[in-house]
């Protein structure tokens, strides 16, 4: 879950541009994964959903909101969860070296 210190304020402008993602009409299981997924069904599902995710108005603010609160779960701005999680850690070996 991510760190309800990380999270935005109630303001609805933190949270607008949810409003226009193309994720919104869409099924959510195609954005998260079923308990047990592996393999084929779940490569397919993810490309599915980073499909939908490139053609996005509010990819890059859906990308930074899942980076900066650590969103475990789900596709977010065009990542998957290994993607964000690989992409944080690497951030966080920068800084230290």
């Amino acid at each position: 879950m991510a760190s309800i210190r990380t999270l935005p304020g109630p303001q609805p402008i933190h949270w607008e541009w949810q409003h226009h993602g193309r994720c919104r009409t869409k099924d959510p299981d195609l954005f998260f994964h079923p308990e047990g997924e592996r393999g084929g069904p779940r490569k397919r599902r993810v490309e599915a959903a980073k499909k939908i995710c490139l053609s996005c108005p509010v990819l890059t603010q859906c990308r930074d909101h899942a980076l900066r609160v650590g969103e475990p779960y789900g596709i977010w701005g065009g990542m998957s969860e290994e993607e964000r999680h690989n992409y944080l850690s690497r951030r966080r070996i920068r800084r230290v070296s």
